[in-house]
């Protein structure tokens, strides 16, 4: 057999040309067989027997075992640094520059890697520009979109806890009812968890009738707030507490008594029953009051109240009542919920022009948190079914600030 020599360099001196390698693992082993990237390490001296035995006379040279001939004790090797590595980093690889580096916080700095992108613009040139260019040209939304939207995010706003809202006036007919379900709807519409409206009213309330229609609601099973007292100890989860409440869409209705010999007997302590009650599954409560703050009912809810709406109308007497009622509840230990009170002027039946509205809204602006104006509209002036569909703009606009202020007020 023909000998092999080890060194390829000495083939290619006597003009043999050096074998291709057939692939990236012979060659990269050839590659390791002429240049090792790391030095050898250090041999370490064989033991006395191993020497004899490999000798031919049992003796061992001195430039061999580095020791005494004579077989004495072997030194202990060199303390000496052992020889560098043939290969040195220059420069810092990728990963030494990623670990060096600090790493970025996803979770409060989402911007860092992806462009803020701006809402999309809603109606008006803006919206229009839109649509036309498919989001290439986006201006953002206008100044009337942009406050929409903010009372939107007033009215979503999570709460901890449940929260009652009473609505009330000391006049009737003046857009109690009517407030007490615009707002629930809205509530409904903007929030993640369904609102419940409570007809508190002792005087046969019409609050579903209002919501849903009186034709529906006649079809319906008929349960009133007398019949979820009488079996209120049942009551144990929201799928049995729904058998006693009726649906507007998302908002939660409890009907009041129609039946005229019943209808006042509802006391505060069952009230407070009630509310203990609705306070397991909803973290939104309005209660339709009725008319007056004296009937039996009214110390239990305003007791458990955390805000308040007080309904009241564009004419001389209704907006003396309304100051009335604030100055009422000021004087019998509600200070607070007079201070923090939200005055609803409804135009209803579309006053006159001699009528200074101006004039009504600074009587009681002074004396309450917040005074919202809900415009003249057929769909609540009927006193028929109120939906948000076919209320004006204007209308929908005021509900939402009403809404948004009830929100406000829960702290």
């Amino acid at each position: 057999m023909p000998a092999v020599s080890p060194n390829p360099s000495s083939q290619s001196d006597a003009g043999v040309p050096v074998t291709p390698r057939t692939s990236w693992a012979e060659a990269a082993a050839a590659a390791d067989a002429t240049k090792p990237l790391h030095a050898p390490a250090p041999t370490r001296a064989p033991a006395s027997g191993q020497l004899a035995a490999n000798t031919p006379n049992g003796s061992v040279a001195d430039d061999a075992a580095g020791g005494d001939p004579a077989g004495g004790a072997v030194p202990e090797p060199s303390s000496a640094p052992a020889e560098a590595p043939s290969f040195r980093r220059s420069r810092l690889t990728a990963a030494d520059a990623i670990a060096d580096s600090p790493m970025p916080d996803f979770i409060s700095s989402p911007g860092l890697f992806v462009k803020e992108q701006k809402p999309r613009p809603v109606g008006g040139l803006r919206g229009a520009l839109y649509n036309l260019t498919r989001g290439a040209w986006n201006l953002g939304p206008g100044p009337k979109q942009r406050q929409e939207d903010e009372l939107a995010r007033r009215i979503s706003r999570q709460l901890q806890g449940s929260y009652n809202t009473a609505v009330l006036s000391l006049k009737g007919g003046i857009g109690k009812t009517s407030t007490t379900v615009g707002v629930g709807l809205t509530l409904a519409e903007y929030r993640g968890d369904a609102p419940c409206a409570i007809d508190a009213n002792p005087d046969s309330g019409d609050l579903v009738e209002r919501a849903l229609g009186e034709g529906i609601y006649q079809q319906s099973s008929p349960r009133t707030i007398t019949d979820l007292l009488k079996n209120i100890e049942s009551i144990d989860s929201l799928t049995a507490l729904a058998r006693y409440m009726h649906h507007a869409g998302r908002l939660h209705l409890i009907a009041g008594e129609q039946d005229p010999e019943v209808s006042d007997s509802l006391t505060a302590e069952e009230y407070l029953r009630i509310r203990k009650l609705i306070s397991s599954y909803y973290s939104v409560a309005l209660t339709d009051c009725g008319t007056g703050v004296t009937h039996n009912a009214m110390s239990g809810i305003l007791q458990s109240a955390d805000n308040l709406v007080i309904a009241a109308g564009y004419a001389v007497s209704g907006a003396k009542r309304a100051r009335s009622t604030l100055h009422w509840l000021a004087s019998h230990g509600y200070e607070e919920l007079a201070r923090n009170a939200i005055v609803v002027i409804t135009d209803k039946d579309e006053v006159s022009s001699r009528v200074d509205k101006d004039a009504i809204e600074e009587h009681l602006a002074g004396i309450c948190r917040d005074l919202i104006a809900v415009p003249h509209d057929r769909g609540v002036a009927d006193g028929d079914l109120v939906t948000l569909d076919v209320l004006k703009p204007e209308t929908r606009r005021a509900y939402k600030e009403i809404a948004a202020a009830i929100v406000d007020g829960y702290r």
